[in-house]
């Protein structure tokens, strides 16, 4: 059986962004019971030259959501907005996120395919097809940013482990 742009993307978008909804829980839960600030995790990163949890999880939905409507414009330019610095603000855009991916139908994003797409920043422009964008551009760094996400987390010590990233699996029946 085929698969559609569709099945390849949003189903995949969907998991991993209810496993971050789920690591914001952990996190959030994790200070409580440390009797940390939020913002030692929220501004928590790996190296110094590293952007914080709040950009990782932030960056799941740029390239996730934001990538998928931007097939409708044919560009995609990064989000250069300062993440949410709360879990509550974090949580609220990834179940706006989930909301948003819930409201696309296959239809929707196969009729993309073969479509002209352009990453653009500033005078730096890649052409792309809207599937060779999506899988070869907002996938891999979609990914990046999870796991960068879930990495900071098991870091500073917040019980995480394998279930956490991977989510909710689609099981046969």
């Amino acid at each position: 059986m085929p698969f559609s742009l569709y099945d390849i993307t949003v189903p995949s978008f969907r998991q991993t962004l209810g496993a971050v909804a789920g690591l914001l829980d952990k996190a959030e839960a994790h200070c409580a019971s440390k009797a940390m600030a939020a913002s030692e995790l929220i501004e928590a990163r790996l190296f110094d030259d590293m952007f914080p949890f709040s950009y990782q999880v932030k960056s799941t939905l740029v390239h996730s959501i934001v990538a998928l409507n931007a097939l409708a414009k044919g560009v995609f330019s990064p989000d250069l907005t300062p993440p949410p610095n709360t879990f509550s603000a974090l949580r609220e855009r990834v179940n706006a996120g989930l909301a948003s991916l819930d409201a696309f139908t296959p239809a929707d994003i196969n009729a993309y395919e073969g479509r002209d797409m352009r990453f653009e920043f500033k005078d730096f422009k890649m052409a792309f097809t809207a599937e060779n964008f999506l899988m070869s551009f907002s996938m891999p760094n979609f990914y990046f940013h999870a796991t960068t996400a879930y990495d900071i987390l098991r870091h500073k010590g917040v019980p995480v482990g394998k279930r956490d990233f991977t989510g909710q699996l689609r099981l046969k029946g």
